[in-house]
């Protein structure tokens, strides 16, 4: 796990050694252990290291192979790269180092573009072909790894994340209409190529990107997700046994490519209660980490789930680090957070992970998370309230899924930013691909193939990665997601959702934890906007920069400062508090890169 950047230019000039430096540098935090650099006449790469892997200078990046003229700069883990060493190895590659990145290298020489579909893992990574002046791009399936670009005529530029390029300077960061929309109908999930700023996109999920130093691309998708149901009838049992056997391999697959010890995020739900469950009989001394928030009283929602936590570190003896927020300490490490997020993210869980990753880093490098059981296996409230709505499959999914209409997003933004309901008809082409069978089959694709990607996906990574710990999520491994795919939706949804881990986890780990209602990693504070929060928020949304920017129609600012608590989304997310999160990451990172 690592911080990438680099520069191809396309006008026959040197990429600045300044700007590879001020990308790197605003990538320190990501990768704390070793940083190096590498040009090579019209390409420069950056590079920062989180040693997880093959710890030795061996494995230091970027990393430049003489005899196949390539040089990478990586960004993840690939899990199964000990079964691609040993195929390379049967074809006569020698290995200089004893970890995952030279297997990336010698898979593009052996197998070029088509390396990446045989890759288990979360990755971003750039490789330069020095032969033939090149330069590949690949991001994985599900874009767990992150990877920002910004083109212009002269050049290409790249980095792990957004606040990297806007350090090299030269960006357009106007805001694009289209993603503002987006932004405020999904929850803050941007689909890539877009983000909030029209001068930078990102690589999407499962896609790879091959540029010429002439400045000729070519972008290809090596991967989709198969949404119908298997030629041969499956019973009931075969798929809980198949989910079983899957998960048991992912999990340990997950634990393996490290060479440091590794720890578990213990939530108190299911998910993460699980990976505890299927991890205890091989790791002696597991380490798991919780964190709880203060109550803010009345009849808001509890701010931690230790009751369930603490019943998970009783049966299995783990070595237990729990930890108790006050909500002093929210809104005063609140910037730090918002300053990490390479986009605008509401949700929040964002300041909770943060705040739980400092604490985790100075025990462990490498965490194990749940994130991601939702969206693969039916978690969510909102599956059954669509599949059981009347109508068109877009009415179904927005009636029940987005955060404002149309009509309210007009009222939200001032007349610079009005266009067309460009969200719906997003939402309409990703629902109507072929390969689904059924409506949630439907849904159920765009949510882990899309959506996720935004949140919680670039959630866990910015947040862990500000503080140099590689979080790495199970349920997210492409094997274990495929598998559920196939499997008939109903089956998913059975007994409140996510049916096939509550099987699993059966005379596993506690009843009480299995049987539970769904849990939302609560941030109490940040929900029912009350006190120091909502003069904190209002600070924000009635500040010049905020008139001035001119982004918010001030009559609907008002209406929800009247009423902060009467101001909901369908997914009952603050209203209010997605304005004030907006506007203050534009500050934060915009206004002061400028």
């Amino acid at each position: 796990m690592c911080g990438i950047c680099g520069e191809l230019r396309f006008d026959k000039q040197t990429p600045s050694p300044d700007v590879i430096r001020r990308m790197s540098d605003r990538l320190a935090r990501r990768g704390p252990d070793s940083h190096g650099l590498y040009n090579d006449g019209p390409l420069a790469f950056g590079h920062r290291r989180l040693s997880i892997i093959d710890l030795s200078d061996h494995a230091k990046q970027p990393m430049v192979d003489e005899t196949l003229h390539l040089t990478l700069v990586f960004n993840g883990t690939i899990f199964n790269y000990k079964e691609l060493r040993a195929e390379l190895v049967e074809m006569e590659y020698e290995f200089f180092s004893e970890g995952d990145s030279e297997v990336i290298l010698k898979a593009y020489h052996a197998w070029g573009e088509q390396c990446v579909e045989r890759f288990y893992g979360m990755f971003a990574f750039a490789i330069w072909d020095r032969r033939e002046q090149k330069l590949f791009l690949a991001r994985d399936r599900f874009g767990i790894k992150p990877l920002y670009y910004s083109v212009d005529g002269a050049s290409l530029r790249f980095a792990s994340t957004l606040q990297a390029l806007l350090a090299a300077g030269g960006v357009d960061t106007s805001i694009d209409p289209v993603a503002l929309h987006h932004q405020l109908t999904l929850h803050s999930s941007v689909p890539a190529p877009r983000t909030l700023l029209n001068g930078v996109k990102k690589l999407p999920p499962a896609t790879c990107m091959t540029f010429t130093a002439d400045g000729e691309v070519i972008h290809r998708r090596y991967w989709s997700l198969d949404a119908t149901r298997p030629s041969v009838t499956l019973s009931e049992q075969d798929w809980l046994a198949a989910t079983r056997h899957v998960l048991s391999k992912v999990v340990e697959r997950h634990r393996l490519a490290a060479d440091v010890p590794v720890g578990v995020l213990l939530s108190g739900g299911l998910d993460s209660s699980l990976i505890v469950g299927l991890l205890a009989d091989h790791v002696p001394d597991l380490h798991t980490f919780s964190i709880g928030f203060e109550d803010i009283g009345g009849d808001a929602e509890k701010g931690d789930e230790f009751e369930y936590s603490d019943q998970v570190v009783e049966r299995f003896q783990t070595t237990h680090h729990k930890y108790l927020i006050p909500n002093s300490e929210v809104l005063k490490r609140l910037p730090e957070a918002v300053r990490s997020m390479s986009e605008p993210m509401v949700s929040q869980d964002n300041i909770a992970f943060y705040l739980l990753s400092e604490k985790v880093s100075h025990d462990v490098k490498v965490v194990l998370a749940g994130q991601g059981a939702d969206e693969v296996f039916g978690g969510y409230f909102w599956y059954p309230k669509m599949d059981a709505t009347q109508g068109s499959t877009l009415d179904r999914f927005r009636s029940n899924y987005f955060d404002r209409d149309h009509a309210e997003y007009l009222e939200t933004v001032t007349a610079a930013y009005h266009l067309h309901d460009v969200t719906s008809e997003l939402a309409h082409n990703e629902l109507t691909k072929p390969y689904a069978d059924t409506f949630l089959d439907e849904v159920l694709r765009f949510d882990v193939t899309t959506l996720i990607v935004d949140d919680p996906v670039k959630r866990m990574d910015n947040m862990s990665m500000a503080w140099g710990l590689e979080a790495r999520v199970p349920f997210l491994d492409h094997e274990l997601v495929e598998l559920a795919a196939r499997m008939p939706p109903e089956l998913r949804l059975k007994e409140g959702g996510k049916f096939p881990l509550k099987a699993i986890a059966r005379g596993l780990i506690p009843d009480a934890v299995i049987d539970r209602p769904k849990g939302y990693f609560p941030v109490p504070a940040l929900k029912y906007v009350r006190g120091e929060f909502l003069e904190f928020m209002r600070e924000i949304l009635l500040s010049e920069a905020c008139i001035k920017r001119g982004l918010f129609n001030r009559a609907y600012v008002e209406k929800l400062l009247a009423a902060p608590e009467s101001h909901f989304t369908l997914l009952n997310g603050s209203k209010l508090w997605h304005l004030a999160l907006l506007e203050y990451w534009l500050q934060l990172n915009v206004d002061t890169a400028q």
